[in-house]
């Protein structure tokens, strides 16, 4: 997974364990760690792809476009272009496939298909669920 997607769903996360209010960008940015101007682009990819809605002015920020239950991190690796979703060689050969399959074939084919079933099983609720578990541990 790229650093984008991971700074996405990190971000995400946040969103969602805040019940829904509007985040200023700056306060995700401050509250998981990330480079508010990077954040601020992705955050922007992300919008325009329909994941979040962003507001601006008094009241303003970003909320989820729908139900954080409902967005799975393959949606937010899709909506970022992560490569790891491309069907690619791990060894990088233009042809690779079952028929002409190189010596990671079989390896990266289960793989990948695992951490593409991972991606599809788990959504940004379950994200939102460790933040709130981080969130009352550093209180605590």
């Amino acid at each position: 997974m790229t650093q984008s997607t991971g700074y996405a769903i990190t971000a995400l996360g946040h969103v969602a364990a805040m019940g829904g209010e509007p985040q200023l960008i700056k306060d995700i940015a401050e509250a998981t760690g990330l480079p508010h101007p990077y954040l601020a682009k992705i955050i922007h990819t992300l919008a325009r792809r329909g994941l979040v809605v962003t507001r601006r002015g008094v009241g303003g920020g970003v909320t989820l476009a729908r139900a954080a239950a409902g967005i799975t991190l393959h949606d937010v690796a899709e909506a970022l272009d992560d490569p790891l979703l491309d069907e690619r060689c791990m060894l990088g050969n233009a042809v690779c496939s079952d028929e002409r399959a190189c010596p990671a074939h079989a390896f990266w084919s289960h793989h990948r298909a695992a951490q593409v079933a991972f991606l599809r099983a788990t959504s940004l609720a379950d994200v939102a669920a460790f933040e709130q578990r981080q969130l009352v541990r550093s209180v605590a």
